[in-house]
């Protein structure tokens, strides 16, 4: 039985070129948490305990990552697996070399090609930074939104809207005109 987990397990941690991760690649995905638990019959895996999920340089971090799986060719007994969606629960940090987004809940939708990260979501870029309650990308279309929260019905809490701070890249100084000319190499003198 863990040998029929196992393998389960790598069958699906290793998708074929249509269910490649976020970074688009085809790059195997690597997870290590604290444990895992398969259940076979549901075609679930859930890694628990401080679970990191990397592939290429995008690494996804939480506490729990509920990975959802189905067997290719159309039986339990088929040539392999596939993931078509991934839940990550609990301080859920999604990075890449150029940004980073946090959130309390998170879903990678294989098959609809979109990711959503859930609770007081923060997303920088260098020194910007965009705040809201939910933020959905279509990696299909590269569209991203951010939504800010929903007032509660019950509690009349008020509405948590969408704050962004983008900072100017800084550009070098030109040089002014009280500034020194620079000095120029002279060609050194030549006797005739």
């Amino acid at each position: 039985m863990v040998a029929v987990a196992a393998a389960s397990v790598m069958a699906m941690t290793c998708p074929p070129a249509r269910a490649q991760g976020l970074t688009g690649s085809d790059e195997p995905i690597e997870i290590t948490a604290d444990s895992l638990e398969v259940l076979q019959k549901d075609k679930i895996a859930t890694f628990t305990g401080n679970v990191d999920a990397v592939q290429g340089d995008m690494v996804l971090s939480a506490d729990e990552l509920r990975v959802h799986y189905r067997s290719l060719g159309g039986n339990d007994a088929g040539t392999g697996n596939s993931i078509h969606r991934i839940e990550a629960t609990g301080n859920v940090f999604l990075t890449s070399p150029e940004e980073t987004a946090q959130g309390t809940f998170g879903v990678y939708d294989v098959d609809g090609q979109s990711v959503t990260l859930e609770g007081s979501v923060v997303l920088t870029r260098d020194d910007n930074v965009v705040r809201g309650e939910r933020l959905q990308v279509d990696l299909t279309t590269g569209r991203s939104q951010m939504f800010a929260a929903v007032p509660s019905t019950a509690g009349g809490t008020p509405t948590q809207r969408v704050k962004a701070l983008f900072v100017p890249a800084e550009e070098p100084a030109e040089p002014s005109a009280d500034d020194p000319a620079p000095i120029e190499p002279s060609a050194p003198e030549t006797s005739e």
